[in-house]
C-alpha cells in the first residue's frame, strides 16, 4: 500500500462505504475505501501544490474508487487548457463509473468553449462509455442557454448505444435543455428524433424539473412513446 492510500484509508467512514457501494454497481466494493465527498476534495486542495500529485496524475491504473475521485479533482486545478484537455483525454479510458465520470470538470474549460468544442467532437465518438458521457455532460454544462446551437442536441441525439450511462446522461441533456432552450429543443420530443428508452426518459426526467412550467410539464406528457 502506498503512502497516499494510508493517508485516503485514514480518511474512511466504513457506513458511507456501504451507501457509495450501493449507487455504484460498476465498482466493486472492495475497491470503496468510504471517502465523504467534501473530505476527499479538501485533501485534493492541499495534496495539488506537491510533487506527489503530479506522479500520481502520470501513474494510471488507480487502484480504488477515492483514487480515481482524487484525480478528478486534481484536474479541476490545471490553470492551461491545453495540459487540462490532454490529462482528462488521458484519464478517461480509465474511468469506470458515472460518479467519477460527473466529478469531473476542469475549471479552464469555462473559459476556452471553442476549443472544448473540438475535444467534446473526439470524446462524444469515442468506444469508450465514459468518455462519451462525459463529452455529453461537457455539451450540457458549457452549451446550453445564451451559447446553444442546434448542432449540439442534433449530434447528442445521433449517439446510438445500448450503455446504461449514456443513455442517461443523453436523457439529462434533453431534460436540461428543454429547460434552458425549451422551443429549440422540443422538436426533437415532437419529431421523436431520439430511440424511445431516452425519449422517455428525457420527458421523465424535464417534468422532474422545477424549471419547467406546469404548462410545458401537461404537454410533454402527451409526448411520451407508448
Amino acid at each position: 500500500m502506498t503512502d497516499l492510500q494510508k493517508n485516503l484509508f485514514s480518511m474512511a467512514d466504513e457506513k458511507y462505504k456501504d451507501f457509495q457501494s450501493a449507487l455504484i454497481p460498476t465498482v466493486e466494493k472492495e475497491k470503496i475505501i468510504g471517502i465523504r465527498i467534501p473530505i476527499l476534495r479538501k485533501f485534493a486542495k492541499s495534496f495539488y501544490k506537491t510533487e506527489e500529485a503530479k506522479d500520481f496524475i502520470k501513474n494510471l491504473p488507480h487502484e480504488y474508487y477515492e483514487e480515481n475521485n482524487l484525480h478528478a479533482f486534481l484536474l479541476e486545478y490545471i490553470e492551461d487548457f491545453d495540459e487540462a484537455a490532454k490529462a482528462v483525454t488521458d484519464f478517461l479510458p480509465y474511468v469506470d463509473n458515472w460518479s467519477t465520470c460527473d466529478s469531473l470538470s476542469p475549471k479552464i474549460f469555462k473559459k476556452h468553449k471553442q476549443e472544448l468544442l473540438e475535444h467534446i467532437k473526439i470524446w462524444i465518438s469515442s468506444k469508450e462509455t465514459y468518455s462519451v458521457r462525459f463529452g455529453i455532460k461537457m455539451l450540457m454544462d458549457h452549451f446550453l442557454a445564451e451559447d446553444f446551437s442546434d448542432e449540439y442536441p442534433k449530434n447528442v441525439a445521433k449517439i446510438k448505444s445500448e450503455e446504461y450511462y449514456i443513455r442517461m446522461m443523453q436523457a439529462w441533456y434533453f431534460a436540461t435543455a428543454l429547460a434552458k432552450n425549451y422551443s429549440d429543443v422540443l422538436p426533437y420530443i415532437e419529431n421523436k428524433e431520439l430511440e424511445k428508452w431516452v425519449h422517455n426518459k428525457s420527458i421523465q426526467k424535464a417534468i422532474e424539473s422545477y424549471r419547467i412550467t406546469d404548462e410545458q410539464k401537461k404537454y410533454l406528457k402527451t409526448l411520451k412513446i407508448k
